[in-house]
């Protein structure tokens, strides 16, 4: 143990914290389950103490074993740092975080990008907690270089990305003609590239990302072998792609029985301003009149719950679809979100033409859904694209507004899917507002439910919404939609959107307010 004089301890004691004085009283060799900081005015030569820390992030993550944790000091740090070391279950993660309430700022001005790199970057880890930072300025203006927040890659297990702020990560090179290729960034990304080795048991919660210049990305994204994770309570807003995507099918594991994101759990999260019709990459025009980008993106992920989210102005709330042929994106339930004001469509499934896969035995339950459709071209609330097959959709509040397009389907590769205990509305009345199914077009709900024999217990009702002009879409006393969904429902939630309990009398209500 390091001997030091009683002056020194009374001087640390004042001014730091007993757990600060603590770490600076352990062996200058790191040891397991040890504290240890960085500061822009240390040196790597020192013994990474409180009194006496490292300059650079990279140094510590270069010598500091499993169970330790990084401080990092207040102050903008112009570093790229790489964890290739892992914590172990034994004695703990490596954590780095900022220390306290101190900023910690990783700034990437200057820097290169390198193919894909991020500026925090953790290659084949476990047991790795990064918290707390602000991870911003990394940009290129060359194509096939795809700067990155934080990225993740390779084969890991128990790794926690919490509370950071992602922004500025940006691509501005110009787009190839028509061709997406070589003009991406991410804000954060895990890509699964071994096989059978997966990422796992991650955790991506609290996190905000915004002004993210994508290209043909997304702000947060789970690509390939990623099985087991939670993305919960962040905020993502204001990028030009799409917002949170969980992505299978595109080769990134080197084995296809493993190239998919599953078993996952979005939930919580808030997405809002999520816009193509800024991108260059997607018509060089601007505005481009181009509006694809999903608040949520499933596309040829599997097995994955998405609840309990709030997704809005964006292009499109939530889409669970294939973009792969022959490809399915399969058993997720999207249950207890709300849905609202987002420009093409409020849920989009089914592959966007008929060179795409398909969405099977998926859920769509107990949501609600307003005034999608904005700009008025008629996808309506919910957009059945092409090839959906044995798919509920059950127990879902559709309200236009302007729009009185509730469901638009213009293919006929749609079967098995059960269409019921829904409640429709526009203040145009029931028999202005259109639905086309299977390429067919109903004017008033009468003649929809006759002709299709979908919503067969649905309603036409005002839902009475607390205050809809102020994006409250609580149930009043009274609302129609209370109880008004199955007794034995095809999927029940656990909680409604505040994480209320959702079965309450007879049956269910009809929407995210339970």
């Amino acid at each position: 143990m390091k001997l030091r004089t009683s002056l020194s301890i009374g001087l640390c004691l004042a001014a730091f914290t007993l757990a600060a004085c603590q770490a600076e009283e352990r062996e200058v060799a790191p040891a397991e389950g040890a504290g240890y900081f960085v500061a822009p005015g240390g040196s790597d030569a020192n013994a990474g103490t409180i009194t006496s820390p490292w300059k650079t992030l990279q140094h510590a993550a270069d010598v500091v074993a499993p169970g330790s944790t990084v401080y990092v000091r207040d102050g903008v740090y112009n570093q790229k740092l790489k964890i290739t070391r892992s914590g172990s279950a034994s004695a703990g993660a490596i954590t780095f975080m900022n220390y306290g309430s101190e900023q910690a700022v990783i700034d990437g001005t200057g820097l290169s990008v390198d193919g894909s790199e991020g500026l925090i970057e953790l290659d084949n880890v476990d047991q790795v907690t990064i918290k707390g930072f602000e991870v911003r300025n990394y940009t290129t203006s060359n194509s096939d270089e795809v700067p990155i927040g934080i990225y993740v890659h390779g084969a890991g297990s128990d790794i926690r990305l919490a509370n950071n702020n992602v922004h500025a990560i940006k691509n501005t090179s110009a787009p190839q003609g028509e061709d997406l290729e070589g003009r991406d960034a991410h804000g954060i990304a895990i890509y699964g590239t071994e096989a059978p080795a997966s990422i796992h048991n991650l955790t991506i919660t609290g996190n905000e990302l915004y002004d993210l210049v994508l290209g043909s990305s997304e702000a947060l994204v789970l690509n390939g072998n990623v099985d087991t994770f939670e993305v919960t309570n962040n905020t993502v807003h204001d990028s030009d792609n799409i917002g949170i995507d969980v992505i299978g099918f595109e080769g990134t594991a080197p084995k296809a029985a493993y190239d998919q994101a599953r078993n996952g759990l979005i939930k919580g999260n808030r997405i809002y301003n999520i816009s193509t019709n800024h991108n260059p990459s997607y018509g060089t025009s601007v505005p481009n009149d181009s509006y694809s980008a999903g608040g949520i993106y499933i596309d040829g992920g599997k097995d994955t719950v998405v609840e309990q989210n709030y997704s809005y102005k964006n292009d499109i709330g939530i889409e669970i679809a294939s973009e792969h042929q022959g490809k399915s994106t399969s058993n997720i339930t999207v249950s207890s979100n709300m849905i609202y004001d987002n420009r093409l469509t409020g849920i989009a499934i089914g592959g966007y033409d008929e060179d795409r896969g398909s969405t099977v035995s998926s859920k769509i339950v107990n949501n609600t859904l307003y005034n999608n459709d904005s700009l008025g071209w008629g996808s309506g609330q919910l957009y059945v694209q092409y090839n959906t097959k044995n798919n509920v959709i059950e127990s879902n509040i559709f309200a236009a507004a302007d729009s009185d397009v509730m469901i638009y389907n213009a293919y006929t590769a749609n079967s098995g899917n059960v269409v019921d205990y829904n409640l429709y509305f526009t203040s145009a009345g029931a028999s202005d507002a259109t639905w086309t199914w299977k390429n067919k077009t109903y004017a008033g709900f009468a003649a929809y439910k006759a002709g299709t024999n979908n919503d067969t217990h649905s309603l036409f009702a005002d839902p009475n919404f607390v205050d809809a002009t102020g994006s409250d879409f609580h149930l009043k006393a009274g609302s129609p939609a209370i109880d008004a969904g199955p007794k034995k429902p095809s999927y029940v939630a656990t909680s409604d959107i505040d994480g209320e309990a959702r079965v309450s009398g007879a049956a269910v209500n009809i929407g995210a307010d339970e």
